[in-house]
């Protein structure tokens, strides 16, 4: 078997023009070398797998060809120095470069020095390099490559002309994946090569990488269903859903698809960040001028512009605010699974008619969803529109029209009865109010229905009563009193007398109890001392402050069981603290030595019989 060499370093570019989105830095470094103006000291900088250090080594091997003293089959590698400053930051490796920069080309006319990861260099080796970098001898060149140039010394990039790396555009890097995956002979949709250049953030590097691991999983065929597979990411089809269930305002439906979205590995916060992403490519999608802004396929932006048509730009503006909001806390939530779900339960309920133009936390009730039905993921449902809720102004009272039920449905001999006839133009005539009519057309059976339901919930909110007026604080005292009526008095409950005895054989019991339920703590504050039955109390006397206040937040559990045991109600707890009986610890030598003793006395007999010291 061949070994395998990655894409990474199997597709390098050779030659400048090979160079994926950095045409700017290649064509100065070109007109430089052409037009002998490049300077004795370059600094490389940008974020990782954007081409530095194959720009340095393009740089160092041309250099050399342009001179005029090269032959087509000459390797140029004895002309070129790679130095990683990450394993070789010391200041006895930079002078070992002073020494050698001294020393003239064989072949050639150059030497290049390429320094990669030079931020990693020590203050004491940058200074050591500051002579040398101003002043290198005329055949000395020196190209420094980092990713961090705020941690390199003032001094350095003084003496330095400096080129920005900036990060491969997505679409950029579709384009080479698209280029290498042809010579590859691998079938691969662009939408999939689309994710992976996105997963890469601005890497080409890391995109190679991607590509070779979706490959290895795939085979010659790359589908967006692989790539979001593998990658573990959420496709853009997911989103397009849940924008549609959003605006059906179909909650049971969303809940259940975001329950099948956690089962499969993806996280809460993620996948509302997308979302936030995903409104905001339609809200960009609802101006012709600002579609260019998506870096998309084709096919992806023709879907964004056909759901953008469907949705208000109201409803993006403030599903953007509600997800943010919801990626915001995420973190500090303590449930946050269930910051998600009400999140969708309010980007849901955004269209509902009649809603307050500020109140972004408005929620659809479960009345609404009572007649639908809930399709397994990924199928969706639609809400029919005879079925959506009314909001009432004044008291944002849902109504929800009364359905006929299955059984009602049966009930009906539909089959016996005659299909009613719609009246032509001729026919109708016009019921003035107070008229009665002779027939009721079955048409107003579901409207009289809706009416007695609409009147039964209008009575049922006049009843409430708030609790901040003086009729609801007159009602809450009246509960009081009826709870207090209620109640058992003190002298029904049982005042059975009992011994000193069987209070220490309950209390055993309770402890015995505590620890089977894990209750450690309060079970060993509670073995600290028996109770001492004196009257009607239960005195108890611990060391410290702590054990006393533990079992007072515990103390209503712990006389409830010695009541209902005793089958006295009349007892009560009398803690005291008392410093006297705090334990002494052991530290010193004599103290071990004495508890040793205290405990087996053969011990001090054994030391003395052998002159033992302790």
């Amino acid at each position: 078997m061949e070994p395998f060499i990655v894409s990474a370093r199997k597709y390098r570019p050779e030659s400048f023009e090979d160079v994926v989105g950095q045409g700017a830095i290649t064509k100065t470094l070109e007109n430089a070398i052409q037009n002998n103006h490049l300077a004795q000291a370059l600094l490389f900088t940008g974020p990782r797998g954007v081409g530095k250090t194959t720009c340095a080594r393009i740089l160092a091997k041309k250099i050399n060809q342009e001179s005029g003293h090269h032959d087509p089959d000459e390797d140029f590698a004895f002309n070129i120095f790679e130095l990683d400053a990450a394993s070789n930051n010391g200041v006895d490796q930079i002078r070992s470069i002073v020494d050698q920069v001294r020393i003239p080309p064989q072949v050639g006319t150059y030497k290049v020095y390429i320094i990669d990861e030079v931020h990693m260099l020590s203050n004491a080796a940058f200074n050591a390099f500051l002579k040398t970098l101003e002043e290198p001898p005329a055949h000395a060149i020196f190209i420094l490559a980092t990713t961090e140039k705020h941690k390199i010394i003032p001094t350095i990039l003084s003496r330095c002309q400096i080129f920005d790396f900036k990060r491969i555009t997505v679409s950029d890097m579709r384009e080479h994946l698209k280029r290498i995956a042809s010579k590859e002979g691998i079938e691969a949709e662009e939408e999939a090569l689309q994710i992976i250049a996105q997963k890469a953030d601005g890497a080409l590097r890391d995109s190679l990488s991607i590509f070779d691991r979706v490959v290895s999983f795939s085979g010659k065929h790359l589908n967006v269903q692989a790539v979001t597979e593998n990658l573990n990411v959420l496709d853009r089809e997911t989103y397009f859903q849940v924008t549609e269930l959003l605006l059906e305002n179909n909650i049971p439906q969303l809940l259940v698809d975001y329950n099948e979205i956690m089962s499969k590995g993806f996280d809460g916060q993620h996948f509302i960040s997308g979302l936030a992403s995903h409104f905001r490519d339609l809200m960009v999608c609802k101006d012709e001028r600002t579609i260019p802004l998506l870096e998309l396929g084709e096919q992806t932006k023709a879907k964004y512009l056909e759901q953008s048509k469907k949705v208000d730009l109201a409803f993006l503006r403030k599903g953007i605010e509600i997800a943010n909001d919801a990626d915001f806390n995420y973190r500090a939530s303590r449930n946050q699974r269930l910051l998600v779900e009400l999140t969708l339960m309010q980007l849901a309920s955004i269209n509902l008619d009649g809603e307050k133009k500020n109140d972004l936390k408005q929620i659809l009730p479960a009345t609404y969803f009572k007649d639908q039905s809930i399709t397994s993921y990924p199928q969706d449902t639609t809400i029919s529109t005879e079925t959506k809720p009314t909001v009432a102004d004044n008291d944002n009272q849902v109504n929800t029209p009364v359905a006929s039920t299955p059984e009602q449905i049966k009930a009906e001999p539909s089959a016996t009865k005659p299909k009613p006839t719609q009246p032509s133009k001729d026919q109708q005539v016009a019921t003035m109010p107070g008229e009665d009519t002779a027939t009721e057309t079955p048409s107003t059976t579901p409207n009289k229905s809706l009416e007695e339901a609409r009147k039964a919930l209008l009575q049922k909110s006049r009843r409430k009563v708030s609790g901040l007026s003086i009729q609801g604080i007159e009602v809450q005292k009246n509960h009081v009193a009826l709870r207090q009526d209620q109640q058992l008095h003190q002298d029904k409950l049982p005042e059975e007398d009992f011994t000193q005895e069987r209070l220490h054989e309950v209390w055993q019991q309770y402890i015995e109890h505590l620890k089977a339920r894990g209750e450690l703590i309060l079970a060993s504050i509670l073995n600290a001392d028996q109770p001492q039955l004196k009257g009607r109390k239960l005195c108890l006397k611990f060391p410290n402050e702590s054990m006393k206040v533990t079992l007072e937040q515990s103390q209503g559990q712990v006389m409830e069981y010695i009541k209902r045991e005793l089958r006295n109600y009349s007892i009560e707890f009398d803690i005291l603290v008392d410093q006297t009986v705090t334990k002494k610890y052991v530290y010193t030598d004599q103290d071990k030595y004495s508890k040793l003793v205290e405990k087996n006395p053969a011990v001090d007999l054994l030391r003395r019989t052998f002159d033992l010291d302790f």
